[in-house]
This record gives C-alpha cells, sequence and structure tokens, in this order.
C-alpha cells in the first residue's frame, strides 16, 4: 500500500489513477484535491480560496434566516443557500468520496461527505414533506461544517507552505545563465547545457551554475545556504565548490564535475522531496489505526446513533444528529500525517544547517543515539592536514623524498596523501612514476618504483610490518614527541624517510564535544592515529576514552563492543577507510567534504565541513522525533477524547439539548486538528539550537 503525501491515508497503489511522477518518483493519491494540493498548491490554494468566499457569508446568512426570521419562506431561502454551500463549496468533499470508492479505499472526505449530506438532506425531506417529519431544520449546521472544515484546509494549506519553504528556496538557488568557455571563447548558456568537463567562468557576486573543482584562480566563497558554513571560505585551484554558492570576491575558472540531477543542490532537494513520504518507525501503528479508522467512525456513528434512538429515548431527529457529529468530529488525517509534517520541517530546518538525513529511519536512529564514536582527522582535526616535516635519510634529499612520496600517494583520497600531493606541488616538483599503485586502507599505499616495491606506512602499520625504521628513529621519536602523525617511505624494505603531519583542531570542536555530554551523549575517539597524537587532541577536546592505531575492521569491531552492552551508536568519518564503521553503526555520520564512499556509506551527511554538524544532528533529530511523539499523541488523544463525547457521553449529565451545538463544534475541532498537527510540526522552524563556530577553511604551509 501507498501513502498520499498530503493527507497521509493508505491508496492503493495497483487500483488508483491517481497518481503523478516526479523526478523519476511515483506518488498515489486518494483524492483529486490531493493530487492538485501536491502538483500544484498554489492553484489548489486560490480555488479553496474561491469556495470559502462563497461559504462564509452564505453560512451567515443561513444562520439569521434560521433564528432571526420566522416563516416558511425563510426555511426555504436557507435551503437554497446551503445547497449552494454543500455541493459547490463542498463539492471537493463529493469528488473525494468519488476517487476513495472507486479505489477501494477509505479517506476524510467521506466521513464529511455522509455526515454533512445527511444533515442536509434530513432538512430537505423536513421541507418537502410538511408535517410527517419532526419540524427541525439543519441547513446552518451542514453550512457551517462545511465551511468551518474547508477553513481548516486553508489553514493547513498555509502551514505546509511555510513547511515547504527550505525546498521552494533551493530552486531558487542556481543562476539562469552560465560563462563557459568552449574553444577558448567564453559563451554564455543556459544553466541546463552545462556539460561535465566544461570550463566554467564565475565572477565576483554570482552564484556557481554546477558543482565543480577550481583550475585558475583564488576567491572566497559564502557557502551558508548550502552547507550551513557561517563564514566565506577560501578557495584555490584544486579545492571543491558547489552549486548555488556565491563566489564573494574573485573570478575563478571551474571545471564542472556535477551537473543537472548530479550536483549537490540537487541531492539536498531530492532528499528532502523523499522526506515527504518517509515514515519513521513510531508510525507503523497510526498507520494501521489510520487504515482502518474511517470504517470504525462510520460503525460507531451508525451504532451510536441506534442505541440512542432505540434504547436511549432520542427522537429520529436527535440520533440523526448524534451520526453526524460522529461522523465529522472523526479526525484521521491527524494519524496520516503526524510523522511527514514533523520530518518535512525537521528536514527542511536541518539542511539550511548542512544537515542531510538519509533514510527513512535516519531521523529516528540518530535521536536514539547515546554515544558517538568518531574518526580522529577530517572530523575533530582539520580535514586538511599539513605536511609538517620531510626527513630523508642520509644520501637522500628532501625533493627526492617527497617526488617518491607524491607518486606514491598520487591514487589516494586519504588526507595524509593530499597533504604529500600538496607539498610536492608547492615545491614544484614532478611526482615520480610509480606503478602498481593500490591504497591499503588505514594502513598506507604500495606500487613499484624502478622494479622495487616501495610503500607509505602510517604509524603502528610500519612497525606491524618489520621495516627496518632505524634510520628514521630520532626522526619517529621527535614526531611522537610532539604529538604529530607520521608516515615512513620504505624502498626495498628500508626506511628512505619519515614524514610527519600536523592537524589543527577544529574552531569548535571543544564546545561540541561539551554539547554531546550535555545531551547525555559520551565521545570516543578511534583513530587509525598513533597513541600520542591521538592522546594530544583527545586531552585538548575533554575526551576521556581514545583508541588508536585503528584499522576499519577495529573499528567496525569496537562499535558492536559498544552495541553488544546495549550502547546506540553514532559513527562520525569522512575517509575511504571510515566506510565500513559508518554502516555498521546505529547510525554513520558522513562529513560531507570526505571521500564519496563515505558519504554513500553514512545515513546522516554533515556539509558543515566539521564537528560541530553532530551535536546540531542529534539536537534535530531529537527535536523532530519528538514532535513525531507530539503530533500522534495529539491524534490519538483528540480522537480518544471527542469521539466518546460526540457518541453521546455527555448526554447523562446534559441531555440530548447538547446536540443542538455538537455537530458545529465536532466540525471546528475536527478542521483545527489536522492545522494543529501540522502547526506543531511548523514549530520547529523557531526551535532555538546551540551554535558552534566553523572551520575557516586554510592551506597548509609547507616545509622549507
Amino acid at each position: 500500500m501507498a501513502t498520499d503525501p498530503v493527507c497521509g491515508m493508505f491508496v492503493d497503489a495497483s487500483a488508483t489513477s491517481l497518481r503523478l511522477t516526479r523526478d523519476n518518483r511515483s506518488y498515489y493519491f486518494c483524492s483529486v484535491a490531493c493530487l492538485r494540493t501536491f502538483a500544484e498548491p498554489e492553484r489548489e490554494r486560490n480555488r479553496l480560496v474561491r469556495r470559502l468566499a462563497v461559504a462564509w457569508p452564505l453560512s451567515v446568512a443561513i444562520v439569521v434566516l434560521t433564528y432571526a426570521v420566522a416563516g416558511n419562506a425563510a426555511a426555504y431561502l436557507a435551503g437554497a443557500l446551503a445547497a449552494v454551500v454543500q455541493f459547490y463549496s463542498g463539492g471537493p468533499f463529493y469528488l473525494g468520496t468519488r476517487d476513495a470508492l472507486r479505489n477501494r479505499s477509505a479517506n476524510m472526505d467521506i466521513l464529511i461527505a455522509v455526515g454533512t449530506s445527511a444533515a442536509f438532506v434530513y432538512s430537505v425531506a423536513v421541507l418537502a414533506l410538511p408535517g410527517r417529519l419532526p419540524s427541525a431544520y439543519y441547513f446552518d449546521a451542514s453550512a457551517l461544517i462545511v465551511t468551518l472544515i474547508l477553513t481548516g484546509n486553508y489553514l493547513e494549506h498555509l502551514t505546509r507552505a511555510r513547511a515547504g519553504s527550505a525546498l521552494r528556496r533551493l530552486d531558487e538557488l542556481l543562476p539562469p545563465a552560465a560563462s563557459v568557455l568552449r574553444n577558448g571563447v567564453e559563451v554564455t548558456v543556459p544553466v541546463a547545457e552545462v556539460n561535465v568537463g566544461d570550463t566554467v567562468r564565475v565572477r565576483p557576486g554570482g552564484r556557481f551554475p554546477s558543482d565543480g573543482v577550481v583550475r585558475r584562480g583564488t576567491t572566497s566563497v559564502d557557502e551558508s545556504l548550502l552547507t550551513g558554513e557561517a563564514v566565506p571560505v577560501p578557495k584555490a585551484p584544486g579545492d571543491r565548490v558547489l552549486a548555488g554558492a556565491i563566489n564573494a570576491d574573485g573570478l575563478v575558472d571551474v571545471e564542472a564535475s556535477g551537473v543537472g540531477a548530479d550536483t549537490f543542490l540537487s541531492q539536498v532537494g531530492r532528499l528532502l522531496t523523499d522526506a515527504e513520504l518517509s515514515r519513521v518507525p513510531l508510525q507503523a501503528t497510526a498507520d494501521r489505526i489510520a487504515s482502518r479508522f474511517v470504517p470504525f467512525v462510520l460503525v460507531l456513528a451508525v451504532g451510536s446513533a441506534v442505541f440512542w434512538y432505540l434504547l436511549g429515548g432520542a427522537t429520529f431527529t436527535v440520533a440523526l444528529l448524534v451520526f453526524v457529529t460522529v461522523a465529522i468530529t472523526a479526525c484521521p488525517c491527524a494519524f496520516g500525517i503526524a510523522t511527514p509534517a514533523a520530518i518535512v520541517v525537521g528536514t527542511g530546518r536541518a539542511a539550511e544547517q548542512g544537515i542531510l538525513f538519509r533514510g527513512a529511519d535516519a531521523l529516528e536512529r540518530a535521536a536514539r543515539a547515546d554515544i558517538v564514536l568518531t574518526d580522529k582527522t577530517g572530523t575533530l582535526t582539520s580535514a586538511t592536514p599539513v605536511l609538517a616535516d620531510a626527513t630523508p635519510v642520509a644520501g637522500r634529499t628532501v625533493e627526492e623524498l617527497l617526488a617518491l612520496a607524491a607518486g606514491v600517494e598520487s591514487g589516494s583520497e586519504h588526507a595524509l596523501a593530499r597533504a604529500v600531493t600538496d607539498a610536492a606541488k608547492l615545491r614544484n616538483l614532478i611526482p615520480r612514476p610509480i606503478t602498481d599503485l593500490r591504497a591499503d586502507p588505514g594502513r598506507g599505499a604500495r606500487g613499484v618504483v624502478d622494479g622495487q616495491a616501495i610503500a607509505i606506512l602510517r604509524g603502528d602499520a610500519a612497525r606491524a610490518e618489520g621495516a627496518d625504521l632505524g634510520p628514521v628513529g630520532p626522526a619517529i621519536a621527535r614526531a611522537e614527541a610532539e604529538g604529530d602523525s607520521w608516515s615512513v617511505v620504505v624502498l626495498a624494505g628500508r626506511a628512505i624517510g619519515l614524514l610527519s603531519f600536523h592537524a589543527e583542531i577544529v574552531p569548535g570542536a571543544r564546545d561540541s564535544v561539551a554539547a554531546l555530554r550535555s545531551l547525555g551523549v559520551d565521545t570516543v575517539m578511534v583513530t587509525g592515529d598513533q597513541s600520542r597524537a591521538a592522546q594530544r587532541v583527545a586531552s585538548e577536546l575533554g575526551i576521556r576514552e581514545v583508541f588508536s592505531g585503528a584499522d576499519p575492521a577495529a573499528k567496525v569491531e569496537r562499535i558492536a563492543d559498544y552495541r553488544r552492552k546495549g550502547r546506540r551508536v553514532a559513527f562520525v568519518g569522512d575517509g575511504v577507510n571510515d566506510a565500513p564503521a559508518l554502516a555498521a553503526a546505529d547510525v554513520g555520520l558522513a562529513i560531507g567534504t570526505g571521500a564519496d564512499v563515505a558519504r554513500e556509506a553514512g545515513q546522516v551527511l554533515l556539509f558543515r565541513s566539521d564537528f560541530s554538524g553532530v551535536p546540531l544532528a542529534l539536537q534535530l533529530a531529537r527535536r523532530t522525533v519528538e514532535r513525531v511523539r507530539r503530533n500522534l499523541g495529539w491524534a490519538v488523544g483528540y480522537n480518544l477524547v471527542l469521539l466518546p463525547i460526540a457518541a453521546g457521553a455527555l448526554v447523562p449529565l446534559w441531555g440530548f439539548g447538547i446536540y443542538g451545538v455538537l455537530p458545529i463544534l465536532g466540525a471546528a475541532a475536527m478542521g483545527l486538528s489536522s492545522t494543529t498537527v501540522v502547526v506543531n510540526s511548523l514549530s520547529l522552524r523557531w526551535v532555538s539550537l546551540a551554535r558552534y563556530p566553523s572551520r575557516v577553511a586554510r592551506h597548509a604551509t609547507l616545509p622549507q
């Protein structure tokens, strides 16, 4: 069974013809009104305004004619006006009932159409058969019920529009045209005609039309609407830029790497669209209730009316009002939209902070996390560590060592590898050609040069392989004393030089660890780096548990160990070697600037590029799931309280006279019930979130 993205009711996808395909995804609807609301919300809202413009003045006139003007003429005129309200303003309820019957499903429109029609038809029968039925007209009740429910629908339209504002803002970020260099000539083309590999020229103040890599020029880029980074980020040749970001102050040429549906901006849009149909596990019970709710209400309405008529001494007209009140007071939509309403707002708010939740249960998994295991490099420390020192053995030069190391690291995406290749570039060194290149995740990289095996081994991996480290022993001791990471270059089994690295702790990391602690979430560092470097960072950040020298398998085992203890584990990482741990954790949070495989493995993507996104993500997940629980509690509580009242629970106290106002009060309550759910969800937009300093990108300075 599919779910209507507007009202949340179940739809038989194989039976309905009401479907819409958007971005290669099919949506199914219980009624034409829901389809129109989803496909063209502004036009449907305008239709609703026109129906309300007729319904409200006529309903007021009907009330005046009913209670302030005596005589048959007033009754006939009230009936005529009520017919307009019933069949023009209330027309969508009849169309929705028709669609539900055609699709062999049950929706809210059935309850409204049956309830209001019963009151209207009975009143017409009283007029047409004078003296044969009790002389009581309910044109005011039928008209006001339709009007109040339409008013509630209109309020829900408005709140839905506010909830979807994040997605609409994304659509406005791309420029309509782009300047592209083709055959050395700058031409202006529609943004849809930019191709992968094109060189795009972006001037100060312009928006980038595609994802890409800077090839010429330097600038700073405002990515705040995409990643939540408040400070413009410096960009130089080799740096990545995102479609929709603003070029602040320099002319740059960018090689397009992601266009159209492959941009980060489009990915954000797809994830926000997916949120419209997302269902957290909490929703499963509510879905089962909603699927059976309409038939249950109709049975309750008939049963209550029959009970009071046969056993309670009610007149036929009172029994009719009992039926009408039960039918129009019930609100199954509150069950259906409880989850998507909150998730649409919560994921939209998260996207504005550079946080993307992937998958139907990513939010709930993140909300339940009580311990965070995190990598060090690229998460707690800068994603681009600098090469602090290069120490060759006797007989080798720094230039020779760097040229060999850059050749071996040229095929790796590891942060330390990039530090080595950047260092070689700044020295204008040409990397030595290396054959049989292969990455060894968590350990280093390997290859063959001039027929000899060459490897760059990181930290304890060098010792584990039994390489002769004697020639670089003093350099290792010096690096470890300073808390630096190190890699040894091994040629034919013998060390020929040492590379040491230093990564600065990102601004805000200590506050972020403290924020997690305030949320009741412990932070544990699990890193492949050597022990002293890991301990130095951990002590500065206030992290008590540290596991160093951990390869990918060890990280997965550490996660499994905590899960066996009953902990719900979140893992934060950014590299290829973090992908297994991101997939193994209860929820994986992938730093957005990391390797593609890591981003694919994570259920939560953090495009803030630093650890400060972690407490933000967990806060938003908890707040959103809290809203889902409130919505479901409201849906259950509303129906548990008001349905018994509608069915006659107050009759022993106040008598049947209460049904003079209950139908109208029930319509008002039902009309506002779904709106209450959406408004409660919309309040997520104004929930205050603790903010932490974001990292400002910097470029490494190289050893001389």
